[in-house]
């Protein structure tokens, strides 16, 4: 039966396909660590309080990058180059969503308005993260070798959508709610076409690497464009959508540590 366990659970047995999944993850979650370490930096003086919030972000990121990256060494692998069609946050910034790296790069303070465009890219990409996370907790909470990395950042990317959807209101409460509303619907229709696009290349590659059948790779092809249909007429409200989360202040202390992947 083909469902999502068992797709994972292929990509997980096999040394070659676990060694992509994980390279693709850690470079993803490096590059969010670097983009959101390099916002904190530039807060303007005004919203200076929510520096030490950008900058736990950007720590958690960081630190699934190296959890994904101890994963490959436990199993005695190395990364692999990330192919650019599988590139997740460098195709978001090629569609124009979230922060430029090459304002980021400079040392010029950021305005109320990059501070929004920030956080409404976060709200879109920490839901993906969050669903993301949630089904792979749901099937391998339990798992000797990845269970404690799966339960570990599904927590921080429920944190991290939690906290977005608070800043996002507060910034609503000050009279910036047009400009989020725009902003988080420009997000959510480029994030499900490059969720889709990437999509359909990881399935590619992973079909290559795992010898899938034509008539296999063709079910997983329109099965992503069916979820990205589905999307496209509806489902990218969920992104779009504020309300107060239950817990508040999700990132306002340290970061977590993971010394079991150091």
């Amino acid at each position: 039966m083909l469902s999502a366990k068992s797709l994972f659970q292929e990509i997980l047995d096999n040394d070659e396909s676990f060694r992509l999944f994980c390279s693709i993850a850690a470079s993803g979650e490096s590059q969010g660590g670097w983009e959101n370490g390099r916002i904190a930096a530039l807060v303007p003086p005004a919203e200076r309080a929510l520096a030490p919030r950008i900058a736990r972000h950007g720590a958690d990121e960081d630190k699934h990058g190296r959890i994904f990256n101890a994963l490959l060494r436990k199993r005695g692998l190395t990364p692999v180059p990330v192919p650019p069609e599988t590139d997740y946050t460098m195709l978001l910034e090629r569609h124009g969503i979230g922060l430029a790296h090459d304002k980021l790069r400079r040392d010029e303070p950021l305005t109320v308005r990059d501070l929004i465009v920030y956080l409404a890219h976060s709200r879109v990409t920490e839901q993906r993260a969050a669903e993301q996370m949630a089904m792979l907790r749901a099937h391998f909470a339990d798992h000797p070798d990845i269970g404690r990395a799966v339960r570990m950042i599904s927590h921080d990317e429920d944190n991290h959508l939690a906290y977005t959807h608070e800043e996002l209101l507060r910034f609503a409460a000050a009279g910036h709610g047009r400009l989020i509303q725009r902003t988080l619907r420009e997000c959510a229709l480029a994030e499900i076409r490059v969720h889709r696009d990437v999509s359909l290349a990881v399935m590619a590659r992973m079909g290559r690497i795992l010898h899938w059948s034509r008539a296999r790779s063709a079910v997983l092809t329109a099965a992503v464009h069916a979820a990205y249909a589905y999307e496209r007429l509806a489902g990218w409200h969920r992104m779009v959508t504020l309300s107060m989360p239950r817990h508040r202040d999700a990132l306002g202390g340290p970061e977590t540590p993971a010394p079991e992947f150091a």
